[in-house]
This record gives C-alpha cells, structure tokens and sequence, in this order.
C-alpha cells in the first residue's frame, strides 16, 4: 500500500510541478541543500589542509543529511497514516522536478530577445548559465540557452526522474543533493580543484545512465514534436563524447542534430576563454526561435520519461507483489 502512495506521489509532484513550477519566495528545498553545502565549505576548506579528504567528508555529510532526514520524515509520516506519507512525499518529489522553471526562465530570455533588449536577455541568461554573459550576442545568447535548456533536460528532469522512480522522494533528494554539491563545488579551479573532486565523480556516476536515457528520449521527441529526428539520431551518435563533461554531450548532441545547429564551441568563464568541440552541423541559422524549439523538446522528452519513471514503478511494484516483499 505505501509503494502505490509513493508512487502516486512521483505522479501528483511532477503534476504540481508543470503548474506551479517554483515560485518566487516559496521555500525550496534545493536552497536548503544549497546552504547546508556553503556551511559546511566555509568550516572545512582551508588553503593548507588536505582538501580532498574534507571535500569526501562534506560529500558524505550533505547526502547522509539531505536523504537521511526526508527518510525519517516519511518513515513516520507513513506510519502514522499513509495519506500523510504521500502528502510529504508529494512535497519532495515536486521540490526535485524542474520543468516548468526551466521553461519559464529560458522563455524570459527569448521574450527579451524578440522585444529588441539585448541587454536584458543578458541578464535573464546569465540566471540559468555559469559563463560570462556581457560580451554575448544575439546568437551566443540564443546559443548558451539552447544548451542550458538541453543539459537541464538531463539533471533538472531525467536524472530526478529516474532516482525517484528508483527510490521515491528520497531517491530524488539524494540525487538533488548531490547535483548541487557538484553545481557548487565541482569546478577544476585552484578552490575546488580537490575539494570538489568527490563530489564532481559522484555526479558524473549518477548521471550517467539518466543522461543517455534522456537523450534517447528527447530523440524520440523530435519525432514526434516533427523536428529532425534522424539528424537528432545521426548527431548524437557522431558528436555525444565531444563534451568535456561525460553526460553532458548526450542531449546536448541530440539538440543540436534535432534543430539543425551547431553548439558549444568557445566560451568564457569568469573570464579565462575555454576552447569546447562544437557539437552538431550549422544547417540552420541559429534565431530566437530556438529556444522555443528547445523548450517543447524539453516538455516532449518530460512526459517521455515520466511515462518511464511510471513503467520503472509498475514493473518494481510487480517484482514486490510477486516475491511477497
């Protein structure tokens, strides 16, 4: 009975998700990750000390606290009455999925471009990109969104997805946890070039599978949403490994060969210029207009792989009816 309750709760979280998204001032439960990672990086990181064994413990300590307290809560939310368990459950598993947000902060950067502000799609980029906005165009603009948009199908849907399908709204909170440990510390600079490595692999590890998977899907969706699909198929099997980033390259690539564009390339980072492969054939221009071609591939592989994480559910559900578990 609690394993239909949770997974009613991956279903209602994801639903509650395409409506309300995050909204502003609403307590989110990934700045609370997000904290607890700063806290705990201003008490361990020192320049002396040996920064990849304290980088392990604050690994170690973020997961074991961010899984670790939403197991108890549900552990007594259920046992004291399963509509309790789902409504808690239901709250985590909405706080991890990140369609809607992705969408509404990407269509902010394509509804400044069509109005002419250039400076103000600049800015709305630069909340969804880690590279310096100030010396982007229209096209680089356009460019680092579409990327964004499809690396984010990944780690803000599929990967989420898939843990919580795995292991309900914990799975999904030690997935999140361990995604901003890496969106905050796993960067190969002097500060975090040790102390971030643990929590870089970790990442790379559990995204692994989700991200080939998501690629599959968002394949699929340019099938079906009348992009190139072929191209989709044909790009990401040619350009998937040319990322830095072993994950990242799997939807990145199936954008690019569904749209027609070539992307990655150079960019800058707190301004040091870092050379990437380009990713895809420029069959098209690259305009406005892709980012909201971006964006129904990403709501087109969401419900692709919701469809999944539900078919993970029913088949894991059927093993537990049929060993008595």
């Amino acid at each position: 009975m609690i394993f239909l309750y949770s997974t009613l709760a991956l279903g209602l979280g994801f639903i509650l998700d395409l409506i309300f998204g995050d909204p502003q001032g609403f307590p989110h439960i990934v700045r609370l990750f997000g904290s607890l990672i700063s806290t705990l990086e201003r008490i361990l990181w020192n320049e002396r000390g040996n920064n990849r064994l304290k980088g392990l413990i604050c690994t170690l300590m973020v997961l074991f606290l961010c899984a670790g307290i939403p197991f108890v809560l549900l552990f007594f939310a259920y046992r004291f009455h399963p509509v309790l368990g789902f409504l808690v459950e239901t709250f985590f598993c909405y706080q991890c999925i990140s369609v809607k947000d992705l969408g509404v902060e990407s269509a902010l950067v394509y509804k400044a471009l069509k109005a002419g502000d250039r400076e103000g799609a600049r800015v709305a980029v630069s909340r969804i990109v880690g590279r310096d906005t100030e010396r982007l165009d229209e096209a680089g603009i356009t460019r680092a969104t579409v990327e964004t948009v499809a690396e984010n199908t990944s780690d803000g849907v599929g990967a989420p997805l898939f843990y919580m399908a795995l292991g309900g709204g914990v799975g999904a909170c030690f997935y999140k946890a361990a995604n901003t440990m890496d969106s905050m510390v796993g960067y190969k600079n002097e500060r975090y070039m040790h102390f971030g490595c643990v929590a870089a692999r970790l990442d790379d590890v559990l995204n692994f599978l989700p991200s080939r998977l998501s690629a599959l899907a968002m394949i699929a969706a340019a099938f079906m949403l009348r992009y190139d699909g072929q191209g989709a198929f044909r790009i990401w099997r040619r350009d998937r490994r040319k990322h830095p980033s072993p994950n990242a390259g799997q939807t990145e690539a199936a954008c690019a060969g569904a749209l027609g564009l070539r992307l990655s390339g150079s960019s800058y980072y707190h301004g040091i210029c870092e050379d990437k492969p380009e990713i895809g054939d420029p069959i098209q221009r690259i305009e406005a207009d892709d980012i909201k071609r971006s964006i129904k591939l990403l709501y087109g592989v969401s419900f692709i792989l919701f469809i999944f994480s539900m078919g993970i559910r029913l088949c894991l559900y059927m093993v537990a009816t049929y060993t008595g578990l």
